[in-house]
């Protein structure tokens, strides 16, 4: 079983999850919410990986998603 990691990022600008980093070669996509990215990265390393023989191998995804907030804190 192939391991390839995928490094997540919001853009708060324009509401997405995107991909950042990936070991995968090619994988350009995002999601309105991190469900929405997470199934669009496992269906684009289908395509780009898998290609037409997706009964050869399972490829494990781990995604590491990375997102900043601020909090005001009270003076």
């Amino acid at each position: 079983m192939q391991i390839a990691v995928v490094k997540a990022a919001f853009d708060d600008e324009a509401g997405v999850w995107w991909v950042e980093h990936s070991d995968i070669d090619g994988l350009h996509v995002e999601g309105e919410t991190f469900e929405a990215f997470r199934q669009n990265v496992a269906a684009a390393t289908a395509d780009l990986v898998l290609g037409e023989d997706r009964g050869a191998e399972d490829i494990h995804i781990e995604i590491v998603a990375h997102v900043s907030v601020r909090a005001r804190a009270a003076a």
